[in-house]
């Protein structure tokens, strides 16, 4: 342990920090970044101060836990995506929505819901159902970038 703290100096602890840090490039998941910081300011702390080697080590590991459950805590939950993009037909299927438009010799019209759905409040619409403008419209499929619709019941 003498050998340690006579041994282990400021830069190791800022170089792991680094080190760590940069490997979250290839681990995606904020989690090794915390220990990065983590290890550079126990190497800041042993720039200014004297601390042993098992008050590093200490240091590190409290601030860690502390780092990574403040970001789940604190910051993730504000950066999930709370649309439902990417899981396309499943996101739209069953959503209701507004008639703007809608020709009953072609089938096909635009609707509005209320809230963007995967990007997009307009949309364009086929029907089997003869719609006007105003009427509440149900999505039962999806036809490449057309909704399929019937009257809402």
């Amino acid at each position: 342990m003498e050998w340690l703290n006579s041994h282990v100096a400021y830069w190791h602890w800022i170089v792991l920090g680094l080190v760590l840090a940069s490997l979250e490039i290839f681990v995606p998941s904020f989690v090794i970044l915390w220990f990065g910081v983590s290890a550079i300011v126990v190497g800041l702390l042993l720039l200014m101060t004297g601390i042993s080697v098992t008050a590093q080590v200490l240091i590190w590991a409290v601030l860690s836990f502390l780092c990574v459950a403040a970001w789940h805590k604190l910051v993730s939950p504000r950066m999930k995506d709370k649309t439902l993009a990417g899981l396309s037909r499943e996101a739209i299927l069953g959503k209701v929505g507004t008639v703007l438009e809608y020709s009953v010799e072609q089938g096909r019209g635009t609707m509005r819901f209320p809230a963007p759905v995967l990007g997009n409040d307009e949309w364009e619409i086929l029907s089997h159902d003869a719609l006007q403008s105003g009427d509440r419209v149900t999505v039962k499929d999806v036809s490449g970038n057309t909704l399929i619709v019937q009257l809402k019941s």
